[in-house]
C-alpha cells in the first residue's frame, strides 16, 4: 500500500507545522512525537485525514495511528518533508519528558523506580500474610496459634517468614538496582550500594531506636568526627538520593577516565566516594527527613483520623487516573519500616475492591454484551489488586461508577482509620488484602471490604437504572439498537456521524437472517496462552480499536507460530517485536508481543522468517524472552489485530479463553462472496 504524501503533509500541518515538531520517530503501527506545543494540534484536520487511523497524548508523546506496513513509509515522507533527522524511540521520550512539570516528572521517576519492585513487594507481602495465618492468635484456636497447638509446622513458618522479610530487609539493594537503572547507572553499582547500608556488620536499623535509648548506639570516628554505624534496612529515601550520587559520580568518571582504566578507577571510587557520603550526609539527613514524613502522616492520621480516611479513600482512584498512586508507595514502605505499619495500603485495598464492585455492577446496567463482558472481567482483576483496567475501561467511560466507588471507599477509609487498621506490609491490593492486615484488626477491615462492596455496587445499579430510565422515558431501545450503541460513541468520538438506528437494526437483522453467505477463516492462536478482548490491552491504540478488530494474548510460551498458510508481509528487522501475515485470499494480520516493546530493540527477541517468505500453519516465526520484556517494564500481552481497510472481510468473531499456538482458534474471519478462497 502506498502514501500519498500530500495526506503526510497534512498531518503534518495538522500537527502545528514542523515547527511544531521536536523529535519524530515510528513504531510499527504508529508515529511518535514530541511536540513542542500540544495545543496547536488541529484534531479535526486529524480527523478528516484518510491516513491517521486515529490519535491520542500519553506521557508526554503525540501518537498518530497510521497502521503496519504503511507507517514507515509515512515515516520516510515525514522525514522528507520536515528535514528532520530520524530517532529513536528513547529520543523522543528524553524530549518528552521536557515538557511535564518538575512535580510530573518526579512522579514519573518514582514510578519508574518503583512499578518493577512490586512483584518482589506483593510475592513478600503474600508470604508474610501467610505467615501471619500460621502464627497469629485467634484465627484457627482462641487464645493460641496454629503454630503453638502443632509446633511441627513452627519451622515451616519460620522458613516463611525468613523468604517473605527477605526482600524489606535488603530493600535498599533492591532500590538501588532499579533506581541506578533509571538513572542511567550500572544496575550491579546499585545493588552493591544498597547492600553497603545494609552490611551485617552495621546496627540493624531494626535495633537503632532501643540502642539511642540505652546509649548503645555504635559509632566511627572519622578524626574526631563521629558517625554512627547504623545500617538503614527497608529505608527508601536514603537510598533513592545515595542512588542518585551514585550514577552521577559514575557518569563523571566515565567521562574522564580512560577506557584501560576505567575498570580499575569507576566503580571504586564511584562507590568509596558514595558509601562515605550516604553514611556521613546522605543517610542521616535522609533518615531525619524520613522520620518527619511519618511523623507528619502518623500525625493527620492520629489528629484527624476521619479526616485522612476520607480524603484517601476517597481520592485513591484519581491518583491511579493521574500516576500519582506509585509515590505513596514510597510513604506506604517509610511508614512500615519506621512504624511497623502503614495507614495507607489498606485504604487502597478497599479503593480497589470499591471501583471492581461498581465495574461490576455495570454489568446489569448496560445492554452492549461488549461491554458486559468487559464489566465482569476488569472487576475480577480490581478484586484481585489491579484496578487500571476497571477504572479506564469502564468507571471513567460512564463516571457514575467512577465516583461510586469513591465514595464506597472513602466510607471504608474513615471507618479503618477511626480504628487504627494498618497493614504490616505491601500485598495485594484486594480481596486477598486482609493476609497484610494484623490479625487483630480482620474484623473492623472485613466490615471495610463489605462497605466498598456493597456501598458501588448498589449505588451504581441504583444510579444506572435511573438514568438507563431517563434516557428511555420517551422510547425504549430495542435490543438490537442497543447492542450497537458502543458503536456510535466510538463514530462520534473520531468525528464519523453513525448510521440513523433503524438502518443499523436493519442491517443487523439481515446479517443474521441470511443463510451463510460468507466463507470463513478461521485464525488459529499465534501463540500459546490466555485470549483476552482487545480492551484489556494497555494501549488505547489496541484497547479503542483504532487499528482493527481483533483479540490479545497474554502469552504462557515466548514463540510465535503461523496462524494459517500465507506470506511474511512485513517482519520488524531491528526490534524484531512484530510480524505481518497475509493469507492467500489477501486478509492480513499483524502480531505484535507486547506492549511498546519496541523499545527493547531487538533484545529478547529471536526471528526465524524474512519478509516474503512462505509460511505453513503452525510454522514457528519469531521467539521472544518473557523474563527480559517484563524486567524491562513492558507489559507481555500480545495483541492479534486485522488491520482496518480490508474489504474483503465481512465480520470478525473473538473466540476468548485458553489458547494452544497453532490449535485453538481465535478469531474467525468472515469473507465476502466475492474475496473467499
Amino acid at each position: 500500500m502506498s502514501v500519498k504524501r500530500e495526506d503526510v503533509e497534512k498531518i503534518v500541518e495538522a500537527i502545528g507545522g514542523k515547527e511544531n515538531i521536536e523529535v519524530a520517530t515510528h513504531c510499527v503501527t504508529r508515529l511518535r512525537f514530541s511536540l513542542v506545543d500540544e495545543g496547536k494540534v488541529n484534531k479535526q484536520a486529524l480527523d478528516d485525514n484518510e491516513l491517521a487511523k486515529g490519535y491520542f497524548s500519553t506521557q508526554g508523546q503525540f501518537q498518530v495511528i497510521i497502521g503496519p506496513g504503511i507507517v514507515d513509509k509515512a515515516y520516510d515522507e515525514l522525514i522528507a518533508i520536515t528535514g528532520g533527522q530520524r530517532a529513536s524511540k528513547d529520543d523522543v521520550k528524553a524530549a518528552a519528558i521536557k515538557h511535564k512539570s518538575p512535580i510530573q516528572q518526579f512522579i514519573k521517576t518514582l514510578s519508574d523506580i518503583f512499578i518493577p519492585l512490586l512483584p518482589a513487594l506483593v510475592t513478600a507481602g503474600l508470604l508474610l500474610g501467610i505467615n501471619n495465618l500460621l502464627t497469629g492468635t485467634d484465627i484457627f484456636f482462641k487464645g493460641q496459634s496454629l503454630v503453638q497447638v502443632y509446633p511441627q509446622w513452627a519451622d515451616f513458618a519460620a522458613i516463611v517468614n525468613t523468604i517473605a522479610s527477605t526482600a524489606f530487609t535488603f530493600l535498599p539493594a533492591l532500590v538501588g538496582w532499579s533506581a541506578a537503572t533509571r538513572f542511567g547507572g550500572s544496575p550491579l553499582l546499585g545493588v552493591v550500594l544498597g547492600l553497603i547500608l545494609v552490611n551485617p556488620s552495621l546496627l540493624s536499623a531494626y535495633d537503632y531506636a532501643k540502642a539511642y535509648n540505652e546509649g548503645t548506639v555504635p559509632t566511627w570516628n572519622l578524626f574526631g568526627f563521629h558517625v554512627n554505624a547504623v545500617g538503614y534496612q527497608g529505608q527508601v529515601l536514603p537510598m533513592l538520593v545515595a542512588a542518585y550520587v551514585l550514577v552521577v559520580i559514575e557518569k563523571w568518571l566515565n567521562r574522564k577516565v580512560p577506557d584501560s582504566l576505567k575498570l580499575l578507577v569507576v566503580a571504586p571510587v564511584a562507590l568509596l566516594v558514595t558509601g562515605f557520603l550516604a553514611f556521613v550526609i546522605i543517610g542521616p539527613v535522609t533518615f531525619t527527613l524520613g522520620n518527619w514524613l511519618t511523623a507528619g502522616v502518623v500525625w493527620v492520621f492520629s489528629t484527624v483520623p476521619w479526616l485522612g480516611g476520607l480524603l484517601y479513600g476517597g481520592l485513591y482512584a484519581p491518583l491511579v487516573i493521574t500516576g500519582m498512586h506509585h509515590t505513596f508507595l514510597a510513604v506506604d514502605l517509610q511508614l512500615i519500616n519506621s512504624t511497623g505499619g502503614t495507614f495507607l495500603w489498606p485504604m487502597l485495598a478497599l479503593s480497589n475492591i470499591a471501583q471492581g464492585a461498581a465495574a461490576l455492577a455495570m454489568m446489569f446496567v448496560i445492554r452492549s454484551q461488549k461491554m458486559k463482558s468487559l464489566s465482569a472481567t476488569t472487576s475480577i482483576t480490581a478484586f484481585l489488586g489491579v484496578t487500571e483496567p476497571a477504572v479506564f475501561g469502564v468507571n471513567v467511560r460512564f463516571k457514575y461508577p467512577l465516583f461510586m466507588g469513591m465514595l464506597g471507599s472513602a466510607i471504608g477509609g474513615v471507618l479503618l482509620t477511626m480504628n487504627n487498621v494498618r497493614a504490616f506490609a505491601v500485598g495485594v491490593g484486594g480481596l486477598p488484602g486482609f493476609l497484610a492486615i494484623d490479625v487483630a484488626n480482620w474484623g473492623i477491615f472485613f466490615i471495610g471490604m463489605a462497605i466498598a462492596l456493597v456501598v458501588p455496587f448498589v449505588g451504581t445499579l441504583l444510579w444506572g437504572k435511573l438514568a438507563t430510565r431517563k434516557q428511555t422515558a420517551g422510547g425504549e431501545m430495542n435490543t438490537a439498537e442497543a447492542e450497537l450503541a458502543d458503536d456510535d460513541v466510538k463514530k462520534v468520538e473520531h468525528g464519523q456521524s453513525p448510521l440513523p438506528a433503524s438502518e443499523k437494526v436493519a442491517s443487523a437483522t439481515q446479517a443474521s437472517t441470511a443463510s451463510n453467505p460468507l466463507d470463513v477463516l478461521e485464525l488459529a492462536a499465534p501463540i500459546t496462552g490466555q485470549a483476552v478482548p482487545l480492551d484489556r490491552v494497555p494501549d488505547p491504540a489496541f484497547a479503542e480499536k483504532q487499528m482493527g478488530e481483533g483479540i490479545a494474548i497474554e502469552p504462557t510460551e515466548g514463540k510465535v507460530y503461523a496462524p494459517f498458510d500465507g506470506t511474511v508481509a512485513h517482519v520488524i528487522d531491528k526490534s524484531k517485536h512484530a510480524v505481518i501475515l497475509e493469507h492467500s485470499s489477501g486478509v492480513q494480520i499483524l502480531v505484535h508481543v507486547g506492549i511498546d516493546t519496541v523499545g527493547l530493540k531487538g533484545d529478547g527477541f529471536k526471528v526465524h522468517v524474512a519478509t516474503g517468505d512462505k509460511v505453513s500453519k503452525g510454522q514457528l516465526l519469531l521467539e521472544f524472552d518473557m523474563d527480559t520484556i517484563q524486567a524491562a517494564g513492558y507489559p507481555t500481552i500480545s495483541p492479534v489485530i486485522v488491520p482496518i481497510g480490508q474489504t474483503m472481510i465481512e465480520q470478525i468473531e473473538e473466540v476468548p479463553g485458553a489458547v494452544e499456538a497453532g490449535k485453538t482458534p481465535v478469531l474467525r474471519i468472515h469473507l465476502t462472496k466475492a474475496h473467499a478462497s
